[in-house]
């Protein structure tokens, strides 16, 4: 059996996924797909670990990741394959594929066009009533932002701007 995971980044606001939980839904429903789940990365759970127990405990031999992602930032190119790689040790049975994230398709500039639609008769940005940051905690054990070292901060800006040096043929 195969098993799809959507792989949100994962927030602290309650119910921040559940547009991905619907498009679970209706990935079952159109494509009579047996098992697709949804799960984050981090902050409100559920997690990429229990969720991958989930699907094996249930039978899946073949379970394929869809990061529900657009850019192609750190998370894509590092964190996710190894949290993957880590996860898959426990599971020598059972074929784990890195599938391809969300990214670009033709097909977002028509939902964007509608956006832009959708958004004309919106009020001026002054004029939102927003909603008080400390009804959103940082779940427990979980900093308010990702934390980096300075030096290895630093790590990345120089291979940053060596590879634009590069580039340019310096």
């Amino acid at each position: 059996m195969r098993a799809i995971i959507l792989l949100g980044h994962g927030s602290r606001v309650p119910g921040a996924g559940k547009d991905m939980e619907r498009a679970v839904e209706l990935l079952k429903e159109k494509y009579n797909l047996e098992m697709v789940i949804s799960c984050n990365m981090s902050r409100l759970g559920p997690h990429f670990p229990e969720t991958l127990e989930k699907c094996v405990k249930e039978g899946a031999k073949e379970i394929i990741v869809i990061p529900y992602f657009l850019n192609m930032g750190l998370h894509i190119r590092l964190d996710i394959p190894e949290m993957m790689q880590e996860e898959a040790k426990k599971y020598p049975g059972i074929k784990l594929i890195y599938g391809k994230q969300l990214g670009y398709d033709d097909l977002f500039v028509d939902i964007l066009y509608k956006r832009i639609n959708e958004s004309k008769e919106l009020p001026d940005v002054r004029e939102l009533k927003l909603e008080p940051r400390d009804e959103f905690p940082v779940p427990d054990g979980q900093g308010e932002f990702v934390e980096m070292a300075p030096e290895e901060a630093r790590h990345y800006s120089e291979k940053q701007s060596h590879s634009h040096s590069h580039s340019h043929g310096h």
